[in-house]
């Protein structure tokens, strides 16, 4: 993984974390406007349930970009692709599919079987 590929990945989780901002602005913006009570509406989910899960998705892709510029701080100092758990490589297939991830495949495995 390069510096710009590292860019690359951060570019597209700003854009989602303020599309999603915008998206809870305007839920609010909408749910301000109208007295209607969906938390009886048979039809759908309710705008309680709505926000919800986009603060979630909000404060999920603001993790990305943090997690994004530690990978990239990684990168400068020379550790990015080591395990922070046992100091041995990251593969690079992982390190494709998680570009911020911080553990090899065998600590992230013993971890969450700790769990």
């Amino acid at each position: 993984m390069d510096p710009a590929e590292l860019s690359e990945h951060r570019a597209v989780a700003v854009t989602r974390a303020a599309s999603l901002g915008r998206e809870l602005e305007s839920l609010a913006q909408e749910q301000s406007l109208t007295s209607h009570d969906d938390e009886h509406d048979p039809e759908g989910v309710t705008i309680a349930v709505q926000r919800a899960q986009l603060q979630g998705q909000l404060e999920a892709a603001r993790r990305d970009v943090t997690d994004l510029d530690r990978a990239a701080e990684r990168l400068r100092s020379g550790t990015y692709g080591r395990c922070e758990v046992c100091g041995g490589p990251i593969a690079d297939e992982r390190l494709e599919a998680l570009p911020a991830t911080t553990t090899c495949i065998g600590c992230a495995g013993r971890t969450r079987r700790r769990r």
